[in-house]
């Protein structure tokens, strides 16, 4: 049994019923353990409901108000997107378990919890920072959550035309894009969307973002890599007159004429790795780099 209980708060992802087994590992290992543990309502309601899984003496909180040692998530890199703008400023470490498909954040199997959480449990791991950005209009929050562990993007909204992007690094001119878009990429979000459109895998702590264009009507125009403490300024002309800003995927229509300013944000994103886990290992096991093709 621990001495001092720790506190551990979970989220699910409810789209992934027949991996939800799952959770009942982490929450026997972790009773097991004398752990506190307290549930994210939707996903407590989600177990218990349609899942007929026992939660035991965990209890269950609403929103944001948790207070604990460590954050679960149970899902894939999309659900510890979502778990990591929940935590926010708090800066909870997150445990991730991958119950999706690639996993670079959420990075556990599920078939290693119960090894992978009795590791932890005995202090065997390390915690990355990760900086995240944030976004504002007009010098305004864009909206309450306007801050990105992996990317802003600024995208057009029609099918038919480009945008018009003039940027600016810390007030000087860089260049005007005419393009589908333009990602802003911390070195987390550098394996995400903007790898998909040709840009640099940035590793982390290294202490820079990525500005990569989205179809770019200039082959000319490549990603430019710059420090992770520049202001980036971002003015957009549409034939719509609106254009969309997506934060780590979720999209708020903006109307042109609007500033946009992405900079760092206070705080930073507190990932728990297993100990032997380095980032060029988890790059050759999810990029599958030295692997030998099938005959």
């Amino acid at each position: 049994m621990l001495q001092t209980p720790i506190r551990f708060a979970i989220f699910g992802n409810q789209y992934q019923a027949h991996k939800s087994a799952s959770l009942q590992k982490v929450l026997t290992v972790l009773d097991a353990a004398g752990a506190e543990l307290t549930i994210d309502k939707e996903y407590a309601d989600f177990l218990t409901g349609s899942q007929k899984i026992d939660i035991g003496n965990a209890t269950v909180f609403e929103g944001n108000d948790f207070d604990a040692d460590f954050v679960i998530s149970m899902g894939g890199d999309g659900t510890f997107l979502m778990v990591a703008n929940r935590v926010g400023s708090k800066q909870t470490p997150i445990i991730g378990v991958n119950m999706g498909r690639l996993g670079f954040l959420a990075d556990i199997s599920p078939n290693d919890i119960d090894r992978e959480i009795k590791t932890i449990l005995r202090g065997e791991y390390s915690i990355e920072e990760r900086t995240v950005i944030s976004v504002f209009a007009d010098g305004k929050p864009l909206v309450e959550d306007n801050c990105a562990l992996n990317d802003i993007a600024i995208l057009k909204r029609d099918d038919a035309s480009m945008i018009t992007i003039e940027a600016e690094i810390n007030g000087e001119t860089l260049t005007t894009y005419e393009a589908d878009g333009l990602i802003v990429s911390t070195t987390t979000g550098s394996t995400a969307y903007s790898l998909s459109v040709g840009g640099p895998i940035l590793v982390p702590q290294t202490g820079i973002l990525c500005l990569t264009p989205v179809a770019p009507h200039s082959l000319s125009i490549r990603p430019v890599v710059i420090s992770d403490t520049s202001k980036i300024t971002l003015s957009v002309e549409s034939r719509s007159h609106q254009y969309l800003v997506a934060i780590d995927g979720r999209s708020v229509s903006c109307q042109e004429g609007t500033r946009l300013t992405v900079k760092k944000a206070n705080h930073v994103v507190k990932v728990v790795k297993r100990n032997g886990q380095s980032y060029f290992k988890t790059l050759r096991e999810k990029m599958m780099w030295g692997a030998k093709a099938k005959m």
